[in-house]
């Protein structure tokens, strides 16, 4: 399983000065006029593990995240987990861990389509998974789905994340980087993508998650306003 301090080649206490030194250095390797057209994809992922472990708050929860995953395989080096959950396609535990997997290890397209075609919002995947990676993988899922538009997929998952988070802690500190992304994501890009109706169920289940009644107030004016 490579990391993402695998992919820039640096050791996990990489300063950050090393890290953009080796983002540099790695970025030229795979210009397309060195490495060819396809090392666009190696270039995707590169790009995606510097802006992670470029950013301290980020990094602190890959970090977590990761070690706590791959702690699962210490002593399995030779074990291929991804083939041997691919091969049981027909289990619903092993797609959710796969799922994880792949946005682990930046194949998010592949992440995407096997939890759509488990039943995206109806695959209950924290059936099949320990709390926090469930929790974990969720939230990351949830960012793939803005980054390709499903933003009301999105807003769901982050929704029951933040009950989830409110009913018995996990993120903490980093809950208030949950709450901000769905108030982002309501105010400057759900509206377009629902029903009216859809995105006043959608403010009031903010209410009902315990926001601000001001901020969520605000939206409602602005819905009102612009019908």
């Amino acid at each position: 399983m490579v990391s993402y301090y695998e992919l820039l080649e640096v050791r996990d206490d990489a300063s950050i000065q090393e890290i953009k030194k080796a983002f540099r250095e790695r970025a030229k390797r795979l210009h397309p006029d060195i490495a060819g057209e396809d090392a666009a994809e190696q270039m995707r992922k590169l790009l995606a593990a510097y802006k992670t472990l470029s950013d301290s708050n980020r990094r602190f929860e890959y970090d977590r995240i990761y070690s706590r995953f791959a702690g699962k395989f210490r002593g399995k080096s030779h074990f291929d987990y991804r083939a041997f959950l691919r091969e049981r396609k027909d289990d619903p535990a092993s797609q959710a861990k796969l799922v994880f997997f792949e946005l682990l290890h930046l194949e998010e397209a592949r992440a995407l389509s096997i939890w759509k075609e488990q039943g995206a919002l109806s695959f209950p995947m924290e059936k099949y998974m320990d709390r926090e990676d469930w929790m974990d993988c969720s939230f990351i899922l949830a960012e793939e789905l803005s980054k390709q538009g499903d933003y009301y997929e999105a807003f769901m998952l982050l929704t029951r994340l933040i009950r989830e988070e409110r009913r018995l802690p996990y993120f903490r500190h980093f809950a208030i980087d949950v709450e901000n992304f769905l108030m982002e994501l309501v105010r400057l890009r759900l509206r377009k993508a629902v029903d009216g109706e859809t995105y006043l169920e959608c403010l009031d289940s903010l209410l009902d998650l315990g926001f601000p009644q001001r901020n969520v107030g605000k939206l409602f004016k602005r819905f009102h306003d612009t019908a």
